[in-house]
């Protein structure tokens, strides 16, 4: 379905979805995968619905328009330089109907179990695609966030599930790719980030050791305070995420840039903040963001 306007082939999407569930295992065996990967990666990040996480920008329920959110990364996909996407397997199966996704690296996501402000955030199982639905479907490598929140227990089952995610990944060649941060319960019982090089320097620690073989895991990471100091802590090949949308994209940018010129650092995964830019030009965040590579 990769012929028409966008507004066509969406409205074929729900048709599809309800008559013939065979035609997305079918869109998967006819995708041309890449055959070499970049230098550089720039990947569009696309899994936070799973985790109800739907806002952006100021707007709460941004992401929850599913035309809307693909058309955006339509667009965002069709820039020069963009390599792929990272999405959840309802995402990633919209994209493959919708024949977005010919030559580009797409990355699945694993673990959207511990949903945002949840009492069991932290407690993040595995809901979404595991190792061998990544590799059934063609798809070139597993994405997980892995949270350590010293103080509440569930974090265990967490690390478990991320280190089983890494080797079972490892085992079909596939890329790991692992998010990780310190987290805590501010006062107000919600859970966070927490963002100094310290803490992020552990965390960068706790996702290299993850699994049984490291060989194929790639770090997604957060640009912080003193990141030298941070990618210092492992060899692996890492990823800068995006976050939220940045109140000066300037000055995001330039926080980018100084950070991939760290030799582990190898390109950008970025979402909310090249889909719903500030501006609303979507095309213009993404070529904006893909000149620093």
């Amino acid at each position: 379905m990769s012929t028409g306007t966008f507004a066509e082939r969406y409205a074929a999407l729900a048709e599809i979805r309800a008559v013939r569930p065979e035609a997305v295992a079918q869109a998967a065996a006819r995708r041309v995968r890449r055959t070499s990967p970049p230098a550089r990666l720039m990947i569009v990040a696309a899994d936070h619905p799973a985790r109800g996480a739907l806002a952006a920008g100021g707007d709460p329920l941004a992401m929850a328009d599913r035309r809307d959110l693909l058309e955006r990364i339509c667009v965002a996909l069709s820039r020069p330089g963009v390599d792929g996407v990272l999405g959840t397997p309802d995402v990633i199966e919209d994209l493959l109907l919708l024949g977005a996704l010919d030559g580009k690296i797409v990355l699945g996501s694993m673990n959207r179990g511990g949903l945002a402000g949840a009492a069991f955030e932290i407690d993040d199982r595995f809901t979404a695609y595991d190792a061998d639905a990544i590799a059934a479907a063609g798809l070139d490598g597993g994405k997980m966030l892995l949270r350590v929140d010293y103080d509440d227990p569930a974090t265990a089952r967490t690390l478990e599930g991320c280190a089983r995610a890494v080797s079972r990944l490892a085992g079909h060649r596939l890329m790991a790719m692992v998010e990780p941060f310190v987290s805590r319960r501010g006062a107000d019982g919600k859970l966070v980030n927490v963002l100094t090089p310290e803490a992020m320097t552990r965390a960068v620690a706790i996702a290299s050791g993850l699994g049984t073989t490291s060989a194929y895991t790639w770090l997604k990471v957060p640009v912080v305070e003193r990141m030298e100091r941070v990618m210092a802590a492992s060899t692996l090949p890492a990823v800068l995420l995006g976050g939220e949308v940045p109140a000066d994209p300037d000055a995001a940018l330039a926080a980018w840039q100084q950070a991939l010129a760290l030799p582990t650092v190898r390109g950008l995964v970025v979402g909310r903040a090249l889909l719903y830019p500030s501006d609303d030009d979507v095309a213009g965040a993404v070529d904006a963001a893909v000149s620093l590579l």
